[in-house]
């Protein structure tokens, strides 16, 4: 693990912090538009539930806010993913830990 400032990694969270407080409504799972040559409702959403999918037909105005519910999920699911490794770094750069032969990896940390 390469060395990096503490203080520097606290304002990097902090900032994560802010940007986890602006997300807006979320939700998982797909939302998309079928071609008018399909079958089916033109707006779905899909999502699964004890690992069998789930499909529901949308208006339109569903379609769009749950859309951006699902853009917002993805960027949440990238930003906690991001706090966690920032977590572990902070973690072993400033707690006292067993002493060791040799520095831990990226890789051990999960931090690739």
């Amino acid at each position: 693990m390469k060395k990096t400032s503490v203080p520097r990694l606290l304002r990097e969270y902090q900032q994560l912090r802010r940007r986890l407080a602006t997300t807006g409504f979320i939700t998982q799972g797909s939302v998309f538009r079928r071609r008018p040559t399909q079958q089916g409702s033109r707006y779905v959403w899909t999502r699964k539930v004890r690992a069998k999918t789930v499909t529901v037909a949308l208006s339109k105005k569903q379609y769009s806010w749950l859309r951006q519910a699902a853009a917002n999920q993805r960027k949440l699911d990238r930003l906690i993913g991001r706090m966690q490794k920032l977590s572990r770094r902070i973690l072993f750069e400033i707690v006292p830990g067993v002493q060791r032969r040799k520095r831990l990896s990226n890789k051990v940390l999960g931090l690739n």
